[in-house]
């Protein structure tokens, strides 16, 4: 089972060695890379060369914005399954595409989710917050609830058939792909138990108030869309991420 994996790229050669490396060293071995680079002016496309372990694409054009980049993977890839791994996150450890692989070994398994750690910019060791997104239930929906789409791994016929993100979305297009995959398509996942997945503090949603109110509003036209109730979606979505700053303390503790 080959596993393609996305990763979109623009001037992260910052962070992207470590993403690499990484990816290098997975135990499982049928992994597809694929590199959306959006016009780098820096090393990133030098480095992404030197550290290159499995077969490789690389896409290098200017796009328009992460999404476009994703689909333009989604749309290269020869893979059985579909992940992403962006230019700033790492794998928890090196048997997590082992693990993901092991899900679909079941035929009826559509897609695969596990848990996820937010670390520090400057120090992936140093947790932020833990994202442990349980046991699948569909109506978690209303309440908000979504898996973590670093986590995310879906076979590509799927993705072929419901289609890639939604470029109207310029911040909630991950979201709005998770609706309209396992609330409004039914297609049947795994929970994975265990962190697959850290990723660093900062991203785009989260910079600032303005994206925050931009990706409530986002937020609010894929719900209506995809007939979620809003008021309710809108709060529980706010509110399931406070007990991730709880349940970071009480992991460290362990």
């Amino acid at each position: 089972m080959k596993i393609s994996i996305i990763t979109a790229t623009w001037n992260s050669a910052l962070t992207i060695v470590d993403t690499l490396k990484s990816l290098n060293s997975q135990d499982y071995e049928d992994i597809e890379h694929i590199i959306v680079d959006g016009g780098s002016t820096d090393d990133t496309l030098k480095l992404v060369k030197l550290y290159k372990k499995n077969p490789l694409t690389i896409i290098t054009e200017s796009d328009q914005g992460i999404y476009d980049a994703l689909n333009k993977g989604i749309s290269t890839a020869t893979g059985d399954v579909i992940g992403f791994l962006h230019s700033d996150d790492i794998f928890f450890d090196t048997n997590v595409l082992t693990k993901v692989a092991g899900c679909f070994v079941d035929n009826i398994i559509d897609a695969t989710y596990g848990d996820l750690e937010y670390v520090s910019k400057s120090d992936t060791s140093k947790i932020v917050r833990k994202w442990k997104s349980g046991d699948y239930n569909k109506n978690k929906f209303k309440n908000g609830w979504m898996p973590p789409h670093p986590t995310f791994y879906m076979r590509r016929q799927k993705y072929i058939d419901l289609g890639g993100f939604n470029l109207k979305y310029k911040i909630s297009a991950d979201y709005d792909s998770m609706l309209r995959y396992l609330w409004s398509g039914n297609i049947k996942p795994e929970y994975i138990p265990s962190v697959l997945i850290r990723m660093r503090t900062g991203g785009t949603s989260n910079r600032s108030f303005i994206n925050i109110v931009k990706k409530t509003i986002e937020d609010k036209t894929s719900m209506s869309e995809n007939n979620i109730p809003i008021i309710r979606g809108l709060l529980g979505k706010n509110l399931l991420k406070i007990p991730q700053f709880f349940i970071k303390k009480l992991w460290l503790k362990l």
